[in-house]
C-alpha cells in the first residue's frame, strides 16, 4: 500500500512539473517579449548558415563547458556577493535637447553613450545606433530584473531620426522590444545576426526594414558599409532558444570614418581578421564589463586588460568603453571595470570616458574625467 501511494504521488508530482513545463512554453509563445518563430524562407537561410550546426549557432572557438555546480554558485553568488554592484549615488547624466540634433546629420563622426552598450552615432551624415535600450530594466517583464541606475540622456520620445540600428545578439540588454517598436514607427532600419529578424517581425517592423545578416555579410547604407563581423558569445530570450540566433560585432565602413563595436563578445583571434579586412578604426566601441569568474564566463565576456589588447589588434586610434555602468549584471564592483581598463590602456592608449549624453567628436580632443570616483 505505501508502495502505491508512493507511485501515486511521483506521478502526481511528475504530471504538475509537465504541466508546469508546458504551461512556461504556452506562456513564452504567448508574450510578444520572447520573440518570434522565423519564416520558412529565413528558417532555410538559417540552415545554411556555416556558423549553424546541429540545431545551433556555434562560436569559432567553442566555449568552455560550465558544471552544474558552477552555475549554481554563479547564481548563489549573483545574490549574495559582497561586491558594490550598484551605484552608492546618482550617475551623472548629460541631458540632450532634441534640438541638439540636426537633420540630415552633419558630416564627421559623433558619439554619444546612452550607458550600457547603447552608443549613437553621426557619421559621415547619417545616424546610427547601436544596441539601443531605453527601458526601465533589462528584462521580458517591465517591473522586474535588471534596473537601471540612470536615465537615458534624451527620452525616447524625443530621440531624433535614426537611419540605421545595428544589434548585436537578442538578450535583454542589448535587443529591447519597447525600443525596438518606437524607432520603427519612424522609419529606422535594423541591421541583426541572422534569426533576430523572426522577433522583430513579431514586434511590427515591417519586413523590407528588416535585415538579417550572417558574418562577414555587408550592406550598403547612403554611402556607409555595415558589416556584420564576427564575435564570441551566445544568444537566447527564454529557457527553450539557447544559441537559436546568431550574435554579431559590427563594423561601420563609411568614405571618411570607420567605427567597430564588439557586441558582448569573449577573446579570440577575430579581433585579429577584423582589423586586418577593415581597420585602422576612428572609434572602437568595446564591451569592458561583466566578465568572469568562471572559465566558461570568460569565453563569452573578455577582461577589461583584453579589451584594451583587443583594441590595439582592431587598429584603433580612439576606444569608448561600453557594457558597465547602467545594469547589475556582474560579479564585480560596478565601477571596477573602468578602472582596470584605464589600468590596463596606461598613456598609451586614448580611451575616452564620457559620461552618459557628453558628446565626443573625432574631429577634436576630448578631456575625460574620472567623473565615478564622485559617486559616492
Amino acid at each position: 500500500m505505501k508502495r502505491a501511494r508512493t507511485g501515486i504521488l511521483f506521478r502526481w508530482l511528475a504530471g504538475l512539473f509537465l504541466l508546469l513545463i508546458a504551461a512556461s512554453v504556452l506562456a513564452m509563445k504567448s508574450c510578444a517579449t520572447f520573440g518570434g518563430s522565423p519564416s520558412a524562407a529565413l528558417e532555410t537561410k538559417i540552415q545554411a548558415s556555416p556558423q549553424f550546426s546541429d540545431g545551433a549557432f556555434v562560436n569559432v572557438v567553442p566555449q568552455s563547458p560550465t558544471p552544474a555546480g558552477v552555475l549554481w554558485n554563479l547564481a548563489v553568488a549573483q545574490i549574495s556577493g559582497d561586491q558594490i554592484r550598484v551605484p552608492p549615488s546618482a550617475i551623472p547624466v548629460v541631458t540632450l535637447a532634441p534640438e541638439s540634433f540636426t537633420t540630415p546629420p552633419a558630416a564627421g563622426l559623433r558619439s554619444v553613450w546612452f550607458g550600457h552598450s547603447s552608443v549613437l552615432l553621426e557619421m559621415d551624415g547619417l545616424r546610427f545606433m547601436v544596441d539601443p535600450v531605453f527601458s526601465l530594466y533589462a528584462s521580458p517583464v517591465g517591473f522586474a530584473g535588471p534596473k537601471r541606475f540612470h536615465p537615458t540622456p534624451v527620452a525616447l520620445q524625443d530621440m531624433p531620426p535614426v537611419d540605421a540600428v545595428m544589434i548585436s545578439h537578442d538578450h535583454y540588454d542589448h535587443l529591447d522590444m519597447n525600443t525596438v517598436r518606437h524607432l520603427a514607427s519612424t522609419g529606422t532600419h535594423f541591421y541583426v545576426p541572422l534569426g533576430i529578424g523572426a522577433d522583430l517581425q513579431r514586434w511590427g517592423v515591417p519586413q523590407d526594414r528588416i535585415h538579417d545578416m550572417q558574418w562577414w555579410d555587408i550592406i550598403e547604407v547612403g554611402g556607409v558599409k555595415i558589416v556584420s563581423t564576427p564575435n564570441r558569445h551566445y544568444s537566447g530570450r527564454d529557457l527553450f532558444d539557447y544559441k537559436k540566433t546568431l550574435w554579431s560585432s559590427w563594423s561601420i565602413i563609411g568614405p571618411e570614418h570607420r567605427v567597430y563595436y564588439s557586441g558582448d563578445t569573449g577573446y579570440s583571434d577575430h579581433f585579429k581578421e577584423i582589423g586586418q579586412r577593415y581597420g585602422p578604426f576612428d572609434l572602437t566601441i568595446i564591451k569592458v564589463g561583466a566578465y568572469g569568474p568562471s572559465k566558461g564566463w570568460l569565453d563569452v565576456h573578455m577582461t577589461p586588460e583584453q579589451a584594451v589588447d583587443a583594441h590595439g589588434l582592431l587598429g584603433g586610434r580612439r576606444m569608448l568603453p561600453v557594457h558597465w555602468a547602467t545594469f547589475n549584471m556582474a560579479h564585480h564592483d560596478w565601477d571596477e571595470p573602468i578602472k582596470r581598463t584605464l589600468d590596463a590602456a596606461g598613456e598609451a592608449v586614448d580611451v575616452v570616458t564620457p559620461r552618459v549624453g557628453e558628446v565626443v567628436s573625432a574631429d577634436r580632443g576630448f578631456t575625460s574625467e574620472r567623473w565615478w570616483e564622485q559617486v559616492k
